[in-house]
């Protein structure tokens, strides 16, 4: 997802990949964990985010503003139990391989709508199919590259045939931003169906459904009392988030108490100084988060569509840039050590992860080094400064990217090597601009869909990546179907390791950081989870 995702690509070839390896940390948390209908008030909290709600429809958004709803008010087949990143059924009875390329779910009975509609196996095949259909340029379609078709034989049981046998992720990608159960009777098949479409519709099955709904303003929820998936019911009487344009605002309501809890995106000196004060918590949990740089294989300098293309002068630019970053100063001048330097493109902590750009670039150790960038640029017949023009975003990334990237700046240029032109785009216009290969190199972030390495190389690294770089490394696309049908643990996680050593060498994007998930919490509020399914989930939430 950006901070989540926006895109291409979970193997336009097919894919798969996950099963023991996934990252199991529980969320660090000074609140009581996993709510239930017993022990809490009933009393409503009020939630406050900055974060931007595209779509509650599940084919029209990838982000997560618009999946934090989504988590809220519609059922899943697969989903984690709270404190946990492994999936179980949720409002399946049973899910299982039943042939290398068939997964076989099997629905619980008498499952329905919050409008009184039944959700039978037509429901989840449709569900799927229109995700493949619409296949919104906004949207999670490319999750689903794996999937060939959805049959239902009983009002109960859903059969995905898949185009690669042995997706140890399929499981997972039935608990992502894919995979929300839709109602067949208030979705269009064909289009993305309106918000106020499916509001109207109580087309819910989740935890709650939607009272009251103004989209990036304010939205009310109920507990939905016939939820009957696996998590527990509701711990409070109902939520409502309110959306804040200034996270200082957002700040200062959580620790007055205008508002319950706060939950993305304050700013490291933010978060800094609320732990300090009694009249809140600070609850964190495993952050599957990064951020880093792309750099563009047509537009950047003497990239393939420039007129002096040179492969080799524009591969020596992207390792030079990698001999100067300086991640450890970023994380801990612009963001006070609330996220850690990423040194490849897996984080740490899931199976697989290596440091390759720690061992290729700088010092060796994780530290800059100019003379080796220098030499890299005159060996490929450079001559320095060389001009490289930097995008950032100022309104998605959270109050500190004009920090970290001025940054970033700095470090690039201090030793004469680059000229940086640094520029800023609101992300509406961001998101357009770099699909339509106007930066040559650029800011993003990830925030995952599932907590397994492939989730952090598959939709990079494939050639209809979402990234839309252009990136295009047979070798790389091999192994990464490899390691997605790859049943052996440990040949699994060498192969995961191969992939992050080809693509450091070839530098598709460049990682800077490994970020924390944080929430600030009243002092009366308990039950805040923050966990390696990297959901925040509203129900176990009280006072």
């Amino acid at each position: 997802m950006t901070l989540h995702n926006s895109g291409r690509g979970r193997l336009g070839l097919a894919l798969g990949a996950l099963g023991a390896s996934a990252l199991v940390l529980a969320g660090c948390t000074t609140t009581t964990g996993g709510g239930s209908s017993d022990g809490g008030s009933t009393d409503p909290l009020v939630i406050g985010t900055t974060d931007k709600i595209t779509s509650i429809d599940p084919a029209g958004s990838y982000d997560n503003g618009s999946f934090a709803v989504m988590t809220q008010i519609y059922p899943f087949l697969m989903n984690s139990q709270y404190g946990t990143s492994e999936v179980t059924p949720d409002i399946a009875e049973s899910a299982e391989f039943t042939s290398p390329t068939e997964y076989t779910v099997k629905l619980k009975s008498g499952l329905k709508f919050a409008n009184g509609h039944d959700l039978t196996s037509s429901d989840v095949k449709f569900s799927f199919d229109r995700q493949v259909a619409i296949n919104d340029p906004n949207g999670p379609a490319s999750l689903l590259g794996n999937l060939d078709s959805v049959a239902t034989p009983d009002d109960t049981t859903v059969v995905f045939t898949l185009k690669n046998g042995n997706d140890q992720v399929w499981p997972q990608i039935l608990s992502s931003p894919a995979a929300p159960i839709v109602d067949e009777q208030v979705f269009s098949a064909t289009a993305v169906t309106s918000d106020d479409t499916i509001v109207e519709g109580k087309a819910f099955a989740g935890q709650y459904t939607i009272d009251s709904y103004k989209p990036n303003e304010l939205i009310s929820y109920k507990p939905y009392a016939d939820y009957m998936g696996s998590l527990p019911k509701a711990a409070n009487g109902g939520i409502s988030t309110k959306y804040y344009a200034d996270s200082s605002n957002l700040k200062l309501d959580v620790q007055s108490g205008a508002i319950d809890v706060a939950y993305r995106s304050l700013s490291a000196t933010d978060v800094a100084d609320l732990q300090k004060d009694d009249a809140v918590k600070v609850v964190d949990g495993p952050g599957g988060e990064i951020r880093y740089i792309v750099f563009n294989f047509d537009t950047m300098p003497y990239g393939t569509k420039t007129a002096d293309a040179d492969p080799a002068k524009s591969l020596a630019i992207r390792q030079a840039a990698a001999d100067l970053v300086d991640r450890q100063a970023i994380a801990t001048d612009v963001y006070k050590d609330t996220y850690s330097p990423l040194y490849s493109y897996v984080p740490q902590g899931l199976a697989g992860a290596n440091e390759a750009l720690k061992d290729m670039y700088g010092d060796g150790n994780g530290k800059p080094d100019a003379a080796k960038a220098k030499a890299t640029l005159e060996a490929a017949g450079l001559t320095t400064p060389v001009t490289l023009n930097l995008q950032y975003n100022g309104d998605h990334y959270g109050p500190s990217s004009g920090d970290e990237y001025a940054a970033v700046k700095a470090q690039l240029e201090k030793d004469g090597l680059f000229t940086v032109n640094l520029a800023q785009t609101e992300w509406v216009q961001y998101t357009k601009d770099r699909k339509a290969d106007a930066y040559p190199a650029y800011q993003l972030g990830w925030f995952p869909d599932y907590s397994d390495a492939d989730n952090y190389l598959t939709p990079f690294f494939s050639k209809d990546n979402f990234l839309l770089n252009h990136y295009d490394n047979a070798e790389v696309q091999k192994l990464l179907v490899d390691q997605a049908t790859q049943t052996d643990k440990t040949t699994r996680e060498s192969e995961i390791g191969e992939i992050q050593d080809k693509v450091a060498a070839d530098l598709s994007t460049l990682p800077l950081l490994q970020g924390k998930q944080v929430a600030i919490v009243g002092s009366s509020v308990e039950g805040a989870v923050l966990d390696g399914s990297f959901k925040f989930r509203y129900a176990p939430l009280h006072k």
